[in-house]
Order: C-alpha cells, then structure tokens, then sequence
C-alpha cells in the first residue's frame, strides 16, 4: 500500500510516520514536507517530497503519489502560533487543496482513494458562542471535505484529543519541544487523565 503523508515533522504526523514505517501493509509512504524529515533517515520505504505551497500542487507533484492508496492529512499548527488568517490557511485551505488535487488521482469504486483528515477534539460542525476557534476552523473543515466524498475518494476525519507522546519513544527525538507550559501542564493534567 501507497500512502501520503502531510505533517510529518510534528506530534501526530511522527506519530503517523512511525506506524507507516513499521507496517508490513504500507509498502511506499510519500511525505510532503516544507522541509527534510530526519525521523526518516534512509530508510527506502520513504520518500521525502519537498513542497513548499500546500495550496497548489503541479501535475509534478502529483505524478509522483498517482499511484497512492491514501493520505494521512496531520498537517496542523496551534491556533496560538499564527494569525487567525494563517490558521485558516493551513487548517482549511491547505486540505480543500489538497483533497481537490488528490480526488483526480486515479481509482475505483471498489478501491477507493482514502483521504484522513487529523483534526482535533473539540471540533463541531455546531459551534455554540464558547466553542474556541480551532474548533469551529476544524469542524467547517471537516464539513467541506465530507462534502468531496464520492464513491471513489472517501473522506473521514479522526479527532486525536491530549496526545502526550512521553510513552513514543521513537519519536522523540524528532518532535518540537512544546515549551514549558506544555511540559507544566502535563506535569498536572496527565496523572489525572491517565
């Protein structure tokens, strides 16, 4: 199996890309990145496509994952990190994008083409007036993509809520550090959540 990989170099797209690398199922995994993916070292399976306008994808691009399966779409940023424009950018525009370049890849009705949005807990098709932003950006994202659903390209989101990659050892080397309000928080939260 053939499958695409976005957000490769944060918390859950390592996450991802550790799993994909031990898989005996996942023959091939393209990973789009702004950047080189250490976490891959030299291993064959993988491919590092360095992609710089995930709003825009040339036919050269998209030639090289034709024949994909799939895509695991972990591409994200906190909301906290970047403008309110920018997270729309990259947590809506950049998927719709992608999804619309990614439903000419060539499949059929008995084996579609898969695509995996990473969204978050907290995200609703529904927000109220205390629903944070992320979750109305994820939820409308959600919405759109669903509606791309044919019987040839399938559309699901997973909602990864507290991910705490302490117990990942694989990948923590290649992960941000989050910084010590993330680590003073885990400090509280994760006893009581575990």
């Amino acid at each position: 199996m053939h499958l695409i990989l976005t957000g490769a170099t944060g918390l859950v797209g390592s996450s991802v890309l550790d799993a994909m690398l031990k898989s005996k199922d996942v023959t091939k995994i393209s990973i789009l990145s702004r950047r080189p993916v250490p976490m891959v070292g030299n291993n064959p399976k993988a491919n590092v496509i360095i992609h710089k306008d995930f709003e825009t994808f040339e036919p050269s691009v998209l030639a090289k994952v034709d024949d994909a399966d799939g895509v695991v779409w972990a591409l994200g940023i906190s909301q906290t990190k970047v403008t309110k424009e920018e997270y729309v950018k990259i947590t809506k525009d950049f998927p719709l994008a992608a999804a619309a370049a990614f439903s000419k890849i060539p499949s059929t009705d008995d084996k579609p083409f898969r695509f995996v949005y990473v969204s978050s807990g907290g995200a609703t098709a529904t927000p109220g007036l205390f629903t944070p932003y992320y979750g109305v950006v994820k939820g409308e994202t959600e919405v759109a993509l669903a509606k791309l659903r044919t019987s040839k390209f399938n559309v699901e989101s997973v909602r990864p809520m507290g991910v705490d990659p302490s117990n990942h050892e694989a990948i923590k080397p290649y992960i941000p550090d989050p910084g010590f309000t993330y680590h003073a928080m885990s400090a509280v939260l994760v006893p009581i959540m575990s």
